[in-house]
């Protein structure tokens, strides 16, 4: 029997809506979308509440008064899922599950949203150097084929950087979307500030952080020597406080840099956390982008 990948999302939508009421998981993407992914009309002036982000500044300047962009709504949407296939993701997360199915299941999320919503969604990542793109398509079957294609992915090498993926999509994608970046703390860290820059110029960019297992809680495993870290080394006192430090720095690195470019991130540790995160990440979102 074929697995059912959407079957899964749908189920881990359905254990939320027990929680809270299932139209908050819809209501938070639709709610990204104010402002965004409309097609270019004509100017008005400035009304109070209106996003910044969409003042003129130089037809401002010659006019003498604030003028914003009009729009006018597209039918679709277009969300790109860009995932992180470097052998870090073949590692466990800090909840213990292995972070390719936190991605995975994450990144599926999304797209069920997506593909509920009547939108576009396609997906990107690299495998050993070679660019995976999927194309922008609406429906379930398209969200089924590219979280079954990202599943099959071996994660055998370091040759899957999320960063040369990225570089890819600001030199030749032009096309507005809404990029949702999945990867975890080493992946955004890889990320330059100019890639950023350039990528959040033309597209609003999502990350969703997937975390890495502590190897000093016991049962960690080393994925680059193929087996399991001692005991002895996994108890020392002192590299648990180097461990914890090495944590804090790259996550405040990360929190500074994507907060410049107007980043939201979430971190994910656990498919149980999925839904949760999202409404998260997506509120965070529109709130940014109100101010």
């Amino acid at each position: 029997m074929i697995k059912s990948y959407v079957g899964k999302i749908r189920s881990l939508v359905s254990i939320y809506s027990t929680k809270k009421s299932s139209s908050l998981f819809d209501g938070s993407y639709k709610s990204i979308f104010k402002g965004n992914g409309f097609d270019f009309e004509n100017l008005r002036e400035y009304i109070p509440g209106d996003n910044i982000r969409d003042i003129d500044w130089k037809a401002s300047s010659r006019g003498g008064k604030l003028l914003v962009k009009r729009y006018i709504a597209e039918k679709q949407h277009n969300i790109l899922l860009v995932f992180d296939t470097g052998k870090k993701m073949s590692a466990n997360t800090r909840g213990q599950q292995p972070k390719k199915e936190v991605a995975l299941n994450a990144g599926g999320a999304i797209g069920y949203l997506a593909a509920k919503n009547g939108d576009n969604v396609g997906a990107m990542y690299n495998r050993d150097g070679m660019f995976q793109y999927f194309q922008l398509k609406p429906g379930m079957e398209n969200i089924e084929r590219i979280l079954s294609a990202y599943d099959k992915e071996k994660f055998t090498d370091n040759n899957g950087d999320i960063t040369k993926t990225l570089d890819y999509i600001v030199k030749n994608i032009r096309r507005r979307m809404v990029i949702f970046v999945i990867s975890d703390a080493a992946g955004i860290k890889s990320i330059s500030d100019d890639t950023l820059k350039k990528l959040t110029y033309q597209h609003d960019v999502l990350v969703m952080d997937i975390s890495d297992a502590d190897f000093t809680d016991g049962n960690a495993y080393n994925i680059d020597r193929d087996k399991y870290i001692p005991d002895f080394i996994a108890e020392n006192k002192k590299l648990r406080d180097i461990e914890i430090n090495t944590k804090r720095q790259i996550f405040e690195e990360n929190e500074k840099k994507l907060l410049k470019y107007r980043v939201i991130s979430t971190k994910i540790d656990s498919e149980e956390q999925i839904v949760e995160k999202v409404i998260e990440l997506l509120g965070g979102h529109k709130y940014a982008n109100c101010r």
